[in-house]
């Protein structure tokens, strides 16, 4: 029995602007877009739970269940709270589009841009996994070799013509040998690191709500950084796309310095000191202000 639940958005949201974003590359495997529907799966009391994501003629979303059986009140519920924290729908972005209004770096960007979100990472495990295959290389490799993990590590869900796939969970990972892992083209040191992170998670010395708790933006990039393969940048990624901390600002990344560069007509890359210059203006929405310039390259 399909089930389908309307969830209302915000004025400013668009979903067709989401969804070309989330297209951006052939080698994605964790959802599947077809004809302006996207189809995810997330694991819900154990379970492959998998739907479909549209929007209808009020611009609100809509979600309809592609399994057999009707979904519980609780599977509603924790299916309906992942698709609102994967769309930020329920980030307030009047006072960031004001801001980026008189902004001379944002204001063309938002524009043209209006209505997209930080697509967010909701599970703390995948987005760290994400921050580390994509150290030191071009984001086309970083996919190849994500969908290269997720394919061997992973668990397919299909239903009919529909195909996606789960994420691996840090139990599939934390027993692995880091030989496992290298094989897949992957460096020793990422397949290291990898393999750290998950039994970090699975002993209880790192989770989502722990980060959440930090008493600051500050103390939570602090724990992060002090994990083995985690750096500034990861961190900040992580900080920005699954904890949502609108203070993060991946600063040192080359596609910000590039789309700086870009949008301002630059002969050469704005150094670090000039960029935190450009951004005073941007406190407290670093995030956002990164995601929509990183829209401008990717």
């Amino acid at each position: 029995m399909n089930q389908t639940i309307t969830i209302p958005v915000p004025k400013e949201f668009h979903f067709g602007v989401n969804l070309d974003y989330l297209a951006r590359s052939p080698d994605e495997c964790l959802y599947l877009i077809r004809d302006d529907k996207l189809y995810k799966a997330i694991p819900v009391a154990e379970q492959p739970r998998l739907f479909e994501v549209s929007g209808d003629e009020s611009g609100n979303l809509l979600i309809r269940s592609l399994d057999e059986e009707e979904w519980s009140a609780n599977v509603v519920q924790e299916i309906v709270s992942y698709v609102r924290e994967w769309f930020d729908l329920d980030n307030d972005l009047t006072q960031f589009y004001a801001m980026a209004k008189n902004d001379p770096i944002l204001s063309g960007v938002t524009s043209r841009l209006f209505g997209l979100r930080t697509m967010g990472i909701p599970d703390l495990f995948e987005a760290l996994c994400w921050g580390i295959i994509g150290q030191q290389i071009n984001l086309a490799f970083a996919y190849t070799l994500k969908r290269r993990f997720v394919e061997t590590f992973g668990r397919k869900v299909r239903r009919g013509e529909i195909e996606v796939w789960l994420f691996p969970t840090p139990q599939n990972i934390a027993e692995l040998e880091v030989e496992r892992i290298a094989e897949l083209k992957m460096t020793t040191k990422k397949s290291e690191y990898l393999i750290g992170v998950a039994k970090l998670l699975l002993d209880g010395n790192l989770s989502k709500e722990r980060l959440l708790e930090a008493e600051s933006f500050k103390a939570a990039e602090k724990q992060l950084v002090s994990i083995r393969g985690i750096g500034p940048w990861t961190a900040n990624y992580v900080l920005m796309r699954c904890l949502r901390y609108p203070a993060s600002f991946p600063i040192d990344d080359v596609g910000l310095h590039n789309a700086i560069k870009s949008v301002l007509n630059l002969q050469q890359k704005p150094t670090v000191a000039r960029i935190k210059e450009l951004a005073v203006g941007w406190e407290n929405w670093e995030a956002y202000a990164t995601f929509y310039l990183w829209r401008v390259l990717y």
